[in-house]
């Protein structure tokens, strides 16, 4: 078989995976679960081939993979079903779907006895099936098409829960923020595409190697609005947080894998449009730095765990748009592997940690002991997970982060050298090493707070489901072991090297120690001052299933506490670190606050604006109308007697009356 049609069957098969689950879910509700892991786990296997057939792309000697035909004569710009797979492409789609199988595999035994599982597990083969299309298509309206159906997925698979009003409006949140970004970005593909004459991948990079783009900046902003939104990127961030109100297993995949990779992946695809431009790539850095900095901040505040990872995820997605905004796009791809593979592993082990602790809640957990001992397996892989999370070495996030770190130092001591301007380099290497710093002291606080609690003993809500332990293994593999094939990997990148310089190793792993022991420091001091307040009863039943006990948990934390924000905890080495700042960073730094000000309630104005136009203007017109031709078959009603002789009466009336009127119009003439 051609690696061609391999490609083809790579999005192929979990879309088949999906139509047949929800054909036959119901009927035949056996079929469920092989229909719902088979299909990802052969798309991941064929994935794992087409990247060993192409032998580490570009840097290796080996041409991209291209194959196409025209889809849609356009009679203007064609739209092509386009291939294109070169390193990058081969090695994202081997991230894709090996998190998206452990996704599936996790999901068996964590939404057992869920009804609505079979809805769910087609929801997740759609999604990534669309995440596939979008890592090997080769013409950017397809690209689209993959694009458009993960932010319908994700509505479903967020708001999956739709009992509560959390996950609601979770996902009605999530949905909107990221059609806000989409508007510009498609903007911005119909410009770049009548710039270069075709939607084509590799006919728009020859049209910007030969300077053909007239308009790169406003081209290179509109798909930056895109990518805001879909990747989470200040200022359209927002919604990422509020997405935890979903399952878990939901939580990995958008996280790890799709949705948000997206819009790094596709910078990084064409990424000369960007380099086109400084100021673009000027305002990437800026943008990068910036959700850097203010989700670690965040991160350091928030008291439900996978809000914490939520906020996580918005700053390391801020690493990667950093090394793009130096044009780096080895270091931005390296890093999303990575981080695909130890955020993962982190959500899953979370999905353990929660139902083994009945709440989301830290504060809760940090008063309770013997974690640890319950869930052995989350316990030992999510240290493996933090610790590559905070850049320690030798794990898989001390390397790409470095590689970023590498690039942003090369920018900003040697901008001639590069695409990008010297600001750029120094704005990204400042804000990483501070986000470095801050990442340890969060990783470092999740993890004293969960398995180092201190109170009474953790109630046992029974045994996890061999196939949740399992994947969590399987992930640890590359969290540990990714980093130290940066040699075999850098074939795969332009045969770019991506290994760490002395200076940076020092300064990313100093900081990161720095932060770790600064956290532990103080952790220590709050634990010994802190009174042991009970916290209320936010712990679901102990016969829950695991999902059932995610959202008994959500709901019981929103009964105590009025809503998903944070309980106080005195004890918390977050509080004393952030100081003044803590009240702000809990919130996001109240930028919900402000889109409600600034957005939501002019929208909201103007929709009664026009309610009230509606209603008081149209409404009152239709009416009249309406009472007007009922008044008016009234009187001619009235006039229907049924009498012939009154009838023949106002017949001789009217002509009396008439020729009246003809005399004196005679007259007057």
């Amino acid at each position: 078989m051609t690696t061609t049609t391999l490609a083809v069957l790579v999005p192929l098969l979990p879309f088949l995976g999906a139509v047949a689950g929800l054909l036959l879910g119901r009927t035949t509700p056996g079929f469920v679960r092989p229909l719902a892991v088979l299909p990802t786990l052969a798309a991941a296997a064929l994935a794992v081939v087409v990247a060993v057939r192409q032998g580490g792309g570009a840097g290796n000697g080996t041409a991209p993979l291209e194959a196409a035909t025209r889809l849609a004569p356009t009679g203007s710009v064609p739209i092509d079903l386009a291939l294109y797979i070169d390193g990058f492409a081969a090695l994202v789609a081997v991230t894709v779907g090996v998190v998206a199988s452990c996704v599936q595999i996790y999901s068996t035994g964590y939404l057992r006895g869920d009804a609505r599982y079979p809805s769910y597990a087609a929801l997740v083969s759609l999604f990534t099936s669309a995440m596939l299309l979008v890592v090997y298509s080769g013409d950017l309206m397809v690209l689209l098409v993959g694009w458009e159906i993960m932010g319908i997925c994700s509505y479903f698979l967020v708001g999956h829960y739709w009992e509560t009003p959390e996950a609601r409006a979770a996902s009605l949140k999530a949905f909107l923020v990221t059609k806000l970004g989409d508007v510009p970005f498609l903007f911005g593909l119909f410009a770049l595409a009548a710039d270069a004459g075709t939607f084509r991948i590799t006919g728009i990079l020859k049209t910007v190697a030969d300077g053909g783009l007239d308009h790169p900046t406003l081209v290179a902003l509109l798909l930056l609005a895109g990518v805001a939104g879909k990747s989470a990127q200040f200022p359209l961030h927002t919604w990422l947080p509020d997405a935890m109100a979903g399952p878990t297993p939901v939580s990995a995949l958008i996280h790890a894998a799709t949705m948000v990779a997206a819009g790094i992946y596709f910078v990084a695809r064409l990424l000369p449009v960007f380099a086109a431009s400084g100021a673009a790539l000027t305002v990437l850095a800026v943008m990068a730095a910036i959700t850097m900095v203010g989700s670690a901040l965040a991160a350091l505040a928030q008291d439900d765990i996978k809000r914490v990872l939520a906020y996580s995820t918005i700053g390391q997605l801020g690493y990667m748009s950093g090394a793009l905004a130096v044009g780096d796009r080895g270091a931005a791809v390296f890093h999303l592997i990575s981080h695909g593979a130890f955020k993962a592993l982190l959500f899953l082990g979370a999905g353990v940690i929660i139902h083994a602790a009945g709440t989301n809640s830290l504060a809760t957990m940090s008063r309770t002991h013997g974690l640890s001992k319950r869930v052995p397996d989350a316990y030992w892989t999510m240290t493996v997970a933090l610790l590559a999370l905070a850049a320690i070495p030798p794990f898989a996030g001390f390397f790409s982060k470095e590689s970023v770190l590498v690039a942003a130092e090369h920018t900003a001591l040697d901008s001639s050298s590069g695409i990008a301007p010297g600001a750029a380099g120094w704005t990204v290497l400042a804000a990483g090493l501070l986000t470095a710093l801050l990442t340890a002291a969060y990783a470092t606080r999740l993890w004293l707070l969960v398995f180092r609690g201190r109170g009474a003993e953790a109630p046992d809500h029974g045994k996890q489901p061999f196939s949740m332990n399992a994947v969590l293994w399987v992930l640890a593999i590359p969290s540990i072991a990714l980093g130290l094939t940066v040699g075999v990997l850098a074939e795969w990148f332009d045969g770019h090297s991506l290994a760490p310089n002395l200076t940076t190793s020092v300064l990313g792993t100093g900081v990161a120690l720095a932060g770790g022991l600064i956290t532990y420091g103080c952790w220590r001091h709050t634990t010994a001052l802190a009174a042991r307040t009970p916290m209320g009863a936010v712990v679901a039943h102990p016969d829950a299933e695991p999902a059932l006990a995610e959202m008994e948990a959500i709901e019981n934390h929103t009964r105590v506490y009025g809503s998903m924000a944070a309980a106080p905890d005195p004890a918390d080495p977050g509080r004393l670190l952030l100081g003044p700042l803590h009240r702000h960073a809990v919130s996001g730094f109240h930028l919900d606050a402000v889109y409600h000000r600034l957005v939501v309630r002019p929208v909201l104005a103007a929709a009664q604006l026009v309610r009230f136009l509606d209603r008081e203007v149209v409404d009152t017109y239709v009416r009249g109308a309406g009472a007007g031709a009922r008044q008016l078959g009234a009187a001619v009603r009235r006039a229907q007697t049924g009498n012939v002789q009154t009838y023949l009466s106002a017949l001789l009336a009217g002509s009396v009356v008439l020729a009246i009127a003809a005399v004196l119009v005679a007259a007057g003439a």
